[in-house]
Parts: C-alpha cells; structure tokens; sequence
C-alpha cells in the first residue's frame, strides 16, 4: 500500500513543510511509501472563495520539499498548458474528478511522461473510466500496463450534498489493470451543505478507510492538515496530522491481511 497525503491547498510554505516534515517521519516509521500532495489553485470551488498560492509559488513550495525529504509530488492540473511546467517538479500529475473526461488535459498530462492519476468523476460509473484509459493510452499505449496511470474512488454523488462509496466500484476498475486508490476523504464531503461550502464528516473517514482497504486497493488518498478547521479548503474532511499515526497504523494491519505474502 502506497499513500498520497498532504493539506488539500497550499496555503503557505510553513503549513506545508510542517506537515511534509510529519508525514515524512510517520511513513518512514511504518514503512509506507509517500507521495506528497497538495494543491497549488483549487479551480473547482463551489463559491469564489479562496483557492490556494496560485502556480508559481506552489510550485515553489512543492519542490522545496521534494528537495528537503526526497518525497515525490502530487498535484492537480486543470487546465492543459498547465502540464508542462508542471510535470517539471511533480512526479504525479492528478487530474480532478470533475475534468475526469477531459480529452485534451488527459492527453497533455500524458505526454509528460509522469504518472497520472485520474480520480473518478462523482457523476461516473466505474466501468465508464475505460474512457479516459483509453484516451491516456492513445498517447502511452502501455501507460496501465507500466503503472504509469492511476485511478481513484471519490465516491458518487447521491442526491443533493451527499455522496455514497459503492465498494464494488473499486473492484470494477481494478480490472482495468491499474493502480487503483481509496480516497478516504473527499468520499467524506457534502457538497455545497454550508452555504456555498463543501462540508464534511472526517470522523467517517476511518470506517471508509476500513472498509476499501479488506475489499483490497493499491493505495490510500487521505488529505491531512495541523489545523483543518482552519484550512481553506475542504475544512470539514481534512484528518488533523495529529490523528494520522493512529490511522495509518490500523491502515497497515489491515493491508497485511488482505496482501498476504
């Protein structure tokens, strides 16, 4: 099991290395594999609030901490001139659920030759990713194959503001071949349920986390902040770095059980 964790916005160099600096500690301790992320503009915003350190700066941060604990990056790209300049710091680029059907984001991520990791749209069945497999694969014919393209499980929308796992989906796209990943918090979210901002339940994100992990994935998403309260973005989901230890411990006995030797 591998795991993508780190503040869901970049909101400054301190917040960040601070918890790149924990993550990087825990990890090495337990023996998991870390890929950082944390997100230099969050575009997909339900009101005009505040959406991170922009480009540049993010860019900045994240390869300030590549460079300091040697961890590779993971962050967003929404737009496809973003790619490029981009995939020059981040190991991994990850293409928002909402853009999930992109045809011209998916195919310049893939021309970077990195990683991409595709998270399932909340309005998509699982089978209906072997689009957006096909499109990367268009321009990496072995990309699956390779492990050079992820997907992950958000969960699905159910009605207004709430969103449901369906646990078989992540069966469903296993099938496909790639690298397939639990994202125990956004499948937390309640979209737009506070006046024009995504709300939450961070205390569900174990359960979920539990109950991915005995149907067997390749990895764990979980966004994690000092003081998620405080954060600018998905405030109610976010685990609070101090938690993680507890988490990510139950996470390995789990893993252990259902990949044995």
């Amino acid at each position: 099991m591998f795991l993508i964790a780190g503040p869901c916005a970049i909101e400054n160099r301190d917040c960040i290395m601070q918890t790149a600096d924990t993550l990087h500690r825990l990890c090495y301790e337990l023996g998991i594999t870390l890929y950082f992320k944390s997100s230099f503009d969050k575009a997909n915003r339900t009101s005009a609030s505040a959406r991170g350190v922009g480009m540049e700066e993010g860019l900045r941060i994240l390869q300030e901490v590549k460079d300091h604990f040697g961890l590779p990056i993971v962050t967003d790209v929404h737009e496809s001139w973003q790619c490029a300049p981009v995939a020059e710091v981040a190991d991994v680029l990850q293409i928002p659920a909402f853009l999930c059907r992109q045809t011209d984001l998916l195919q310049a991520a893939a021309r970077t030759n990195r990683i991409v990791n595709v998270k399932k749209g909340q309005f998509m069945a699982p089978w209906d990713m072997r689009g957006a497999i096909d499109k990367i694969e268009q321009i990496q014919p072995d990309a699956s194959r390779d492990g050079r393209l992820w997907l992950t499980e958000r969960g699905s929308s159910f009605g207004y503001g709430r969103l449901v796992v369906d646990m078989t989906s992540l069966v469903e796209m296993r099938r496909f071949g790639c690298p397939v990943i639990f994202d125990a918090t956004h499948s937390v979210q309640q979209p737009s349920s506070q006046t024009g901002v995504t709300g939450g339940n961070r205390a569900m994100v174990p359960y979920l986390m539990r109950a991915a992990l005995a149907v067997g994935v390749d990895g764990l998403f979980i966004e994690t902040h000092p003081d998620p309260d405080s954060a600018i973005s998905d405030a109610a989901n976010q685990v609070r770095l101090a938690d993680m230890r507890a988490l990510l411990t139950q996470a390995m006995k789990i893993d252990e059980l259902t990949k044995p030797d």
